[in-house]
């Protein structure tokens, strides 16, 4: 039935109107992506990238199309004149033909059209493996197997690989069309007896079988270059098997393919099946022995019985190759002989890092900062907070714990699109506070605060813009519009403290995609489907759009070809706020290095909690921090400085897009006195050297020295590794350094194997990285962890009573005194009232050496506990056995109930001040203290009724206070110093 005329006029214009409409839509979001690049600067990696796709689309689309289209239309044309009458009568492939045969102009328009789009798209995805091909540069080193340039395995083989899996592919392809086609138009029938073909068609097909042969033995010949990444041996790499079994497979099932091939060919002037069915069993049956049960034979009886004898020097091309690939082939592992006891060492060795070492944990006190800092609830700071270094007032640099006040977005019932995109469009200052210092009240002792931003570090640091229109809040995911009219600003610039009115300004920064055009407003109101960026009279001629505004995204933009650290961190550089982005050139082709999961390698608890970006589980086997880059957050303005000029993958890719890494020496000096040695980095790394700290074979291969990375104690059972942290630490024989550093225990034991530093300051030293190997007698970090929680649980527990718990901080592990030092912070977290969160404040520091403990309010305090009471200890033991012998047991616990009073009073001073509006810190300090001086009684009183010269008829209460807190902090004490 035909359709009436109207309706068949209708649908040619109703798929015209779907092509244009796709087409613009399409258009648009190519478009856009253009003026972003361009309003970055990087339009050469735009352009690059993009004509780089284009042609390898073409060429894969064309290759394909001309191998497989073009065998398809010879099959045709070589099909017999007289049809499928010449093998006598038709077949059930009659059927298919006459169906089919009308139509077979357009299905082989449409299939070689999708044919074609498959595999251009499929090798336009493979554009970075043809840049690294056409770009690379030799590394200068050779393979310890075959003596080429590393440069032919990292460059050169993948993309001969490729190039052998396209042309494989498009074989296949149309060997298998071709036979098709053959088998329509009466090429060859299936039919007893056999099968019967025309001269042609087996002249056609046994070539097509000859040259897939012929691959195949390019293939075998190629494939003894991949035996250096080889998994069979003890190590990743060529092992005894592969180089003296699969080696020589390898070149003779090569050999044999050629001859294979060549008898396939021969099927060409030769009727008959036997020759081509001959070579086609030859190369099954070598493949399966020669490819398969030899080597398989020579690994369980030659190598499996005496694998450590065999393997020994491929274990150490493993060692060698793993340890320059992965950049730690300079660690320098030297024995620490660490004292144990703190009385046969001198309180501060002429090491003064320790009493000013790092006590507020970013990963906790972020919250503190969100409660104390925020101002308003449209305002947040990321989920953990950054280290970085600034001057205190005498101009020593001090760790200090840094955060950026990022806008999330409008406050509830006022998220419309015009508050969203064009009010709320920034986040506003810089936050920080010395790491090694709280007020009385237990928080951060800002010296960057409020809105707008003072504080003494503001002015150190001359911080002139302070607004942050780029960040990492899920905030920055949504565009704004900014800029717009400077007469009548409306942006947000930040709230009014104390009053009801605000402050409003317009963007001036170079940043932003104009939108004064209509055709932009309309190109942006297809790409993000919003009707009010073309139809909105607050966009003029001076507005811009800002999108991509997250400072790894920007970067991952700009430099597809680099992987990113998970942690951006934010600094103020000449004035700016600026995002420290470090970027790594990875690569899994190094011949002989150990290949491993990026995503296994760098996952602890700071990627398990998702408080930074985790990577990928991508395998690696090569990584450099190559690049460091800078996000300005004011502008958006990307820079990426070649940090490792040495690297020759860097150096490939600025051959591929010249002009967008600038050199290092373009650097100013305060950016880079901010520069720090990337985390996750130096987590592949200390995963790396906790085996490849050996350097023997025979060691390696027994593994009896082989480390683990411990699981992080303060977060409880969980199989977590502790991540490194940042602190200055002085390394025995250097001076004082702001450092990365890590533990290592052994594969059995908790005790501490390792401690492992390396330089972050910047300076000459950066990147210097050591190792101190331990004796088996200083505890692990698992150790210190339960002996903190087991010696003061009572204290710890009586702190967290009512509406507060106790919150560990991080485990700071660092060389000290000759020996090794454990120091980790207790919060108190509590609730502060007036409808805010929960939030820690600092009230204990715990100090561990060898097997002394000490804990008190301040580091000074506590490292005085442990190393200042040596010199008179047994003066003052006996002082205090005459001063308890002189106390009776009713005096003891009168003492006890008085002071366990006093504790109670003191706590619930100290709630009540946190919970005024706005919280009393005045007060709170005070009665902190006076929780401080109770606790302090209660242990006294302890200790008095636990002497041996009480009466042996008195109640003795436990030698600390109780482990379970009070239901509510208006209980009352028991006789007997426990609380109900």
């Amino acid at each position: 039935m035909r359709l009436p005329r109207r309706p068949r006029l209708l649908l040619p214009v109703a798929i015209a109107l779907v092509a244009i409409v796709a087409a613009f839509f399409l258009f648009s979001g190519i478009y856009t992506d253009y003026l972003w690049f361009d309003s970055t600067n990087f339009t050469s990696v735009f352009t690059g990238v993009l004509l780089t796709k284009i042609v390898l689309f073409l060429v894969g689309a064309v290759l394909m199309v001309g191998i497989a289209g073009g065998n398809m239309l010879l099959a045709f044309r070589m099909r017999p004149m007289f049809g499928p009458a010449m093998f006598g009568g038709g077949s059930g492939a009659d059927r298919y033909r006459l169906a089919l045969d009308p139509h077979r102009k357009l299905i082989f328009i449409v299939g070689m059209g999708l044919l074609a789009l498959f595999s251009g798209s499929s090798f336009a995805g493979q554009w970075e493996t043809w840049l690294k091909f056409i770009n690379g540069v030799p590394f200068g080193k050779q393979d310890r197997l075959f003596g080429m340039d590393i440069s032919f395995f990292m460059f050169d083989y993948p993309f001969i690989r490729m190039v052998l899996n396209f042309l494989f592919t498009a074989v296949i392809i149309s060997i298998v069309l071709a036979a098709i086609t053959h088998y329509l138009y009466g090429g060859f029938r299936l039919q007893s007896p056999g099968v019967h073909a025309s001269r042609a068609a087996r002249t056609h097909l046994s070539v097509l079988l000859g040259v897939f042969v012929l691959l195949k033995a390019v293939a075998y010949w190629i494939d003894r270059y991949g035996l250096v990444f080889s998994d069979r041996g003890f190590v990743h790499g060529a092992s005894y098997t592969d180089v003296n079994a699969v080696l020589p497979a390898k070149t003779i099932l090569a050999i044999i393919a050629l001859i294979c091939a060549a008898l396939f060919f021969a099927g060409v002037v030769r009727s008959g099946g036997m020759i081509p069915g001959v070579s086609f069993g030859l190369l099954v049956l070598s493949a399966i022995l020669i490819g398969g049960v030899y080597p398989a034979l020579v690994e369980q009886f030659q190598v499996k019985p005496n694998q450590q004898g065999k393997e020994a020097q491929y274990i150490e091309r493993n060692i060698e190759a793993t340890r320059q690939a992965y950049n730690v082939d300079k660690t320098e592992v030297e024995t620490y002989n660490a004292q144990a006891d703190p009385t046969k060492v001198e309180a501060n060795d002429g090491d003064t890092s320790v009493s000013g070492v790092r006590l507020l944990d970013p990963a906790l006190v972020s919250s503190t900062y969100e409660q104390t800092q925020r101002i308003r609830g449209f305002y947040s700071f990321g989920d953990t907070l950054d280290v970085d270094r600034y001057p205190d007032a005498n101009g020593k640099l001090v760790d200090h714990v840094v955060g950026v006040r990022e806008l999330t977005g409008p406050p509830d019932g006022q998220d419309n699109w015009i508050n969203r995109h064009l009010v709320y469009t920034h986040g506003y200052g810089f936050v920080a506070a010395p790491g090694n210092q709280v007020d009385t009240g237990g928080l951060p002792a800002y010296t960057a605060k409020d809105m707008p931003v003072s504080g003494p570090l503001v002015s150190q640091t001359k911080l002139q813009e302070p607004r942050v229109y780029y960040g990492e809040d899920p905030g920055s995911a949504q565009y704004v519009i900014a800029g717009g009219n400077p007469n009548n600003p409306q942006e947000l610039d930040y709230p009014e403290i104390g009053g009801t009115g605000q402050k409003n300004t317009t963007y001036t920064g170079q940043g932003g995609v104009p939108v004064g055009s209509f055709f932009n407003r309309l190109l942006f109101a297809a790409k993000y489907g919003e009707a009010n960026i073309v139809l909105s009279g607050d966009i003029n001629d001076n507005s811009k759009i800002l999108y991509v505004r997250n400072p790894r995204e920007r970067i991952e933009q700009v430099a597809p070809f680099l992987t990113l650290d998970g942690n951006p961190y934010p600094a103020v550089v000449d004035g700016r706020i600026t995002w420290i982005v470090d970027g790594y050139t990875t690569s899994n082709d190094y011949p002989y290095s150990q290949s491993e999961s990026l995503g296994d390698m760098t996952r602890d608890t700071s990627s398990d909690r998702r408080v930074i970006a985790q990577q990928p589980s991508d395998k690696i086997n090569y990584i450099r921090n190559s690049v460091k880059a800078t996000v300005d957050a004011y502008d958006g303005t990307i820079k990426l400085y070649g940090w490792d000029t040495n690297d020759p993958v860097l150096k490939t890719w600025s051959n591929a897009f010249p002009g967008i890494i600038r050199p290092a020496s373009e650097m100013s000096a305060d950016l880079r006195s901010h520069v720090r040695y990337p985390e996750d980095l130096f987590k592949v790394q200390r995963y790396t050297l906790s085996r490849y700290h050996i350097t023997n074979p025979a060691a390696f291969y027994s593994g009896q020295d082989f480390w683990n990375v411990p699981n992080d104690p303060t977060q409880g059972t969980t199989n977590v590794k502790q991540p490194p942290y940042y602190l200055t630490t002085t390394m025995p024989g250097s001076k004082p350094a702001f450092s990365l550093t890590t533990t290592f225990v052994p594969r059995q034991g908790p005790n501490l194997a390792a401690f492992m530093a390396v330089d972050s300051s910047g300076g000459s030293e950066y990147g210097r990285m050591r190792i101190l190997r331990m004796p088996s007698t200083v505890p692990g970090p698992g150790q210190a962890q339960n002996a903190f929680q087991s010696r003061f649980a009572g204290e710890l527990n009586l702190l967290g009573v009512g509406a507060s718990s106790v919150r560990y901080g991080n485990l700071l592990t660092l060389p000290y005194a000759g020996g090794l030092v454990y120091i980790e912070p207790v919060y108190i977290q509590v609730a502060a009232g007036g409808g805010q969160e929960p939030y820690p404040i600092l009230q204990r520091v715990l100090v561990s050496f060898g097997n002394k403990i000490g804990v008190k309010r301040t580091l000074e305090e506590a490292l005085a506990e442990v190393f200042g009471g040596s010199q008179n200890t047994q003066q003052n033991e006996q002082q205090q056995q005459q001063e308890q012998q002189q106390t009776t047991p009713s005096q003891a616990n009168a003492a006890l109930n008085s002071a366990i009073s006093n504790a109670q009073k003191a706590f619930e001073d100290a709630q009540k001040a946190l919970q005024a509006s706005p919280p009393n810190w005045d007060e709170y300090g005070k009665a902190q203290k006076r929780l401080e001086d109770a606790l302090k009684a209660v242990e006294g009183a302890n200790a008095q009724q636990a002497t041996p010269s009480a009466s042996p008829t008195a109640t003795t209460p436990p030698s600390t206070p109780p482990a379970t807190p009070p239901a509510s902090p208006s209980a009352s004490p028991s006789p007997t110093g426990n609380t109900s």
